[in-house]
């Protein structure tokens, strides 16, 4: 069996659940917050070779769901500079298991790749919980001078990118 470095959102019950399955399958699962890494360029990359930018997002995220980051307009470096700068843009969860990375909880590539006692029904890796409990980011992104991202963070609710430029 396998030793999994399982990179989540603690509290999440969707990474609960697939942790679960990893344990009950005889893998050893090492669980790290992924907010509370510092994550550069290059330690993202190595989750996510071979996959389109677009599908590097979590599409639960809040900043995603209002429409604030729409991943299928980002380039790479802006995409990246996105996701250090707020963690939960990241598509979850992120797996290594020796060298190797994966992004996301695909049930059957996962099953081909480390091997799963089961492989479930429904969609393991979709948000469980009702829309209301996550609370939005209060970050705003302006374009810099060189078309990347820079964020903004905001102490209140009501809040627009108008907010970052006047500063």
């Amino acid at each position: 069996m396998a030793t999994v470095t399982f990179f989540e959102k603690t509290g999440c019950s969707g990474n609960a659940r697939q942790k679960k399955l990893l344990l009950d399958s005889g893998h050893e699962v090492q669980a790290r917050d992924l907010r509370h890494k510092v994550w550069t360029n290059f330690a993202l990359l190595e989750f996510f070779i071979g996959l389109p930018v677009a599908q590097w997002f979590n599409r639960s995220a809040p900043a995603v769901k209002s429409g604030e980051v729409v991943p299928e307009e980002l380039d790479e470096p802006t995409a990246l500079a996105l996701m250090r700068d707020n963690p939960l843009l990241i598509r979850r969860p992120l797996l290594q298991v020796g060298d190797e990375r994966r992004v996301g909880f695909d049930a059957a590539a996962i099953d081909g790749w480390i091997g799963l006692a089961r492989i479930p029904e429904d969609n393991i890796e979709a948000c469980r919980h009702d829309d209301t409990t996550c609370e939005p980011p209060r970050i705003s992104y302006v374009q810099s001078a060189s078309g990347g991202a820079i964020a903004c963070h905001h102490g209140g609710a009501d809040h627009d990118a108008s907010d970052c430029r006047s500063r």
